[in-house]
């Protein structure tokens, strides 16, 4: 629909699992890390508290492991992105290099912040997604393909249904989900509806 926003219909990457339910979103991105005036930097700090502790030696942490570095496909369980609505906790996975995420549920702000910025959340029921994980752990090299358009995930030879809500399918495909871009290219008839407005001045 305009050139500032591109379609997302699929996304194509290596995956890495994140496992555990009600993961909230001051597990995903501290609010220490809060502070920042932009969010450039902020995917250092995902999930920093799971990979660190107090003296900042690493923990058992899938985002530690060197073979998952390159994922840009997160497997999640039940309940990702439940606490509190920040936006910075979608922003840290997207710069930590998050295209996209699978899970078996998703809190609904969460899901909404991760759709400004163009990242698929699709759902499917906890053996699939267990599933996918276990694959993911063999085969971290592989690649998952999130058909955004069709509702599917498919990894090595296996293809499993996957369900995306209905809004957030057409907001990706045809590319009116960065809401603040399309306010941008449509600037000219966001000012003249202004003008029409009573209570707009100059």
């Amino acid at each position: 629909m305009t050139d500032e926003i591109p379609e997302i219909h699929s996304v194509t990457g290596p995956g890495v699992p994140i496992r555990g339910n009600d993961i909230d979103t001051d597990q995903i991105i501290p609010a220490r890390f809060m502070k920042v005036v932009t969010f450039d930097g902020l995917g250092e700090f995902a999930f920093f508290d799971q990979r660190f502790d107090d003296e900042d030696n690493e923990k058992d942490h899938a985002l530690n492991e060197p073979h998952f570095q390159d994922a840009s496909v997160m497997v999640v369980n039940a309940n990702f992105g439940c606490g509190s609505s920040r936006e910075h906790a979608p922003q840290a996975l997207m710069r930590w290099g998050i295209d996209a995420i699978i899970g078996e549920s998703f809190a609904e702000i969460f899901a909404g912040n991760c759709l400004a910025l163009g990242i698929p959340t699709v759902t499917a029921d906890t053996e699939t997604v267990e599933g996918i994980q276990s694959w993911v752990d063999e085969n971290p090299d592989g690649e998952i393909h999130v058909d955004v358009k069709a509702g599917t995930v498919t990894y090595g030879d296996t293809t499993v249904e996957a369900t995306v809500d209905s809004a957030q399918q057409k907001a990706l495909t045809e590319g009116v989900w960065d809401t603040t871009a399309l306010m941008k290219s449509n600037a000219d008839a966001v000012a003249e509806k202004a003008r029409s407005l009573p209570y707009v001045h100059d």
